[in-house]
């Protein structure tokens, strides 16, 4: 079994995603837009370059996402995704480059689950 995490955006999944690419590293093999769908013409002229299906391919796992289409995105609450490297400075680097522009819940310290 494998278990992968599926992220909904609010229209900023290409930019998210290509950040998490460049950051987190990987392979983007997919970036489907709503107007490369097969059901297009369901799709509002306003939001068919929004992202229907992205995947990244992380080692083993993989992160999808896509956008929501407008009155259906509703604000996660109640989960994170959560994020385990080998090194220290590697957690490090992530930790930073992703607090830069995001909301830190618990910032990167030693605690009884970490090897810190």
């Amino acid at each position: 079994m494998q278990l992968n995490s599926y992220l909904m955006f609010n229209g900023n999944c290409e930019a998210a995603f290509k950040f998490y690419e460049q950051c987190l590293g990987g392979k983007m093999t997919m970036m489907m837009t709503h107007k490369e769908a097969p059901s297009v013409e369901n799709v509002s002229p306003e939001w068919q370059d929004k992202i229907m299906h992205a995947c990244l391919e992380l080692d083993d796992r993989l992160l999808m996402g896509s956008d929501c289409p407008p009155g259906y995105f509703e604000t996660p609450q109640g989960f994170y995704v959560q994020i385990s490297v080998p090194q220290i400075a590697e957690a490090e680097r992530l930790f930073h480059a992703l607090a830069e522009n995001g909301k830190v819940k618990m910032a990167i310290a030693q605690t009884f689950w970490s090897s810190r």
